[in-house]
């Protein structure tokens, strides 16, 4: 069963706890299947509960540099001149916040959780999502994580109010450290009045959008300090994405918040939040978006935070029935098929969305997995083709497994296999693995049967392994 978080829009999620876990500790780098231990600031912002209120704040001297940039055109040269000297700023932005519930413990924890949240015309779910994500968390991953809810709302009667509930529900958590309730004061938000009218939104969509940037920038400043980050070398990002929804599921290095928050601060009247990100990223010269599939998120509720409209926004690569994710374990991969331009092997094999490539494949012409190390496997899912090609599928072809690893000319490969099974329709899922084959797994092997006139995607490779007892 998949564990649900409901929230407002933009960031309704339905969400699992333990999948971001194992996620974070089966994630591969890019191309490469090896483990990425880490410690970092995930940014779920699950959570907009949103009446967008009236004026603002933030320091004067980004106040004079706020008003100034809504004085003059916007320029893409001029703004990659200023985030220059933006990067910079390595330090918080000075707010002084409201300590609403909990205070932050000296130790530094595994992974922070932020969530912002409004007062909304229709629609709570606040108090819902705060308890799944506790919910869902063993008593290991609890000590090394802290939630923090930014109220992010001028109406002081319904801040205390929330309060009350959240500390009436969730006291033990405030006394453990895991959870903080704060608040960035009015006066330091910018003007939120007279804003420029980009895209031809209405004057209130503008309000509502830029306080939102202001929100979130808050939000990340605040928890800069609180989580660690550890990344193996040898890859580089700004943003991982763990949900193709807006402001939902987005990872990020600690050390990047400020700039964020900066970011945030200096470009809020331009344009939706979601739509800075993208910048952000490219500025900090990642070029590519790096998402985990499946989504471990999903846009939860019926209404929107903007003035209660409908919205039925759903991430179509979130899989309902999902309680597992696949853990590939790392290989080394081969093919004699022709591969197209950079669609190599590694991409079907990674959980980034990225997908493997070739020209129209004959008889015999195989695809293989070679594992590091054998391994026990409870189940292989295979996916070819694609939305945008659907005929580029694997007509026929077998699934293979293998053992008694030779060394050849090109590399290890396995003398012995096993077939498993047939393609249907471009696709394979074979369950009990381990319960069918006596040995442990050395190899994984798609073998085409009969030649076809069209390309080869394969999408998708997902592999489950047996886990020992003892872990």
């Amino acid at each position: 069963m998949a564990h649900r978080i409901r929230s407002g829009n933009p960031s309704e999620s339905l969400y699992s706890m333990r999948l971001v876990w194992k996620s974070l500790d089966k994630m591969r780098c890019l191309r490469k299947r090896s483990t990425i231990p880490f410690l970092g600031f995930l940014i779920t912002f699950l959570l907009f509960l949103n009446l967008y209120i009236e004026d603002g704040y933030v320091l004067e001297g980004d106040k004079r540099q706020l008003r100034e940039t809504s004085v003059h055109p916007s320029s893409s040269e001029r703004y990659v001149h200023t985030f220059r000297d933006l990067s910079n700023f390595s330090g918080s932005i000075n707010v002084t916040y409201r300590y609403l519930a909990g205070t932050p413990l000296n130790r530094k924890k595994y992974l922070t959780i932020g969530l912002s949240s409004v007062k909304r015309k229709r629609g709570n779910y606040l108090l819902e999502t705060i308890k799944s994500i506790f919910d869902q968390s063993s008593y290991e991953e609890l000590k090394e994580i802290v939630v923090v809810v930014h109220l992010a709302d001028f109406d002081l009667v319904w801040c205390e109010n929330l309060v009350q509930e959240i500390t009436r529900k969730f006291a033990h958590h405030i006394i453990a450290g895991r959870l903080l309730v704060i608040q960035a004061p009015e006066e330091y938000y910018p003007s939120l009045d007279g804003l420029k009218r980009n895209y031809n939104d209405p004057e209130d969509r503008v309000r509502f959008r830029s306080k939102q940037n202001v929100d979130y920038a808050f939000l990340l400043n605040f928890c800069t300090n609180l989580s660690h980050f550890y990344m193996i070398e040898g890859s580089y990002w700004v943003m991982l994405e763990f949900s193709k929804l807006g402001y939902i599921g987005k990872l990020y290095h600690s050390r990047d918040l400020p700039r964020l928050a900066h970011f945030l601060l200096m470009f809020y009247q331009e344009m939706p939040c979601d739509w800075l990100l993208i910048h952000f990223r490219g500025l900090l010269a990642q070029k590519d978006v790096i998402r985990f599939k499946p989504s471990l998120f999903q846009h939860m509720g019926y209404y929107s935070s903007y003035k209660g409209a409908e919205n039925k926004l759903k991430d179509d690569d979130f899989e309902e029935d999902s309680i597992d994710i696949p853990d590939n374990p790392p290989a080394s991969l081969f093919t004699n098929i022709n591969v197209f331009e950079n669609y190599d092997a590694t991409k079907a094999y990674s959980t980034v969305d990225e997908y493997f490539w070739g020209k129209p494949p004959s008889t015999g012409d195989f695809f293989v997995i070679v594992f590091n190390k054998s391994t026990k496997i409870s189940k292989i899912k295979i996916a070819t083709g694609s939305d945008d090609r659907q005929n580029d599928i694997l007509h026929h072809g077998a699934l293979e497994v293998g053992e008694k690893l030779v060394g050849t000319k090109k590399g290890k490969q396995c003398s012995s296999y096993i077939t498993l099974g047939e393609f249907k329709n471009g696709n394979i899922e074979v369950q009990d693995v381990d319960h069918k084959i006596a040995f442990d797994i050395e190899c994984v092997r798609i073998v085409v049967t009969a030649s076809q006139k069209e390309w080869l995607i394969i999408r998708s490779i997902s592999l489950w392994t047996t886990q020992p007892p003892s872990q």
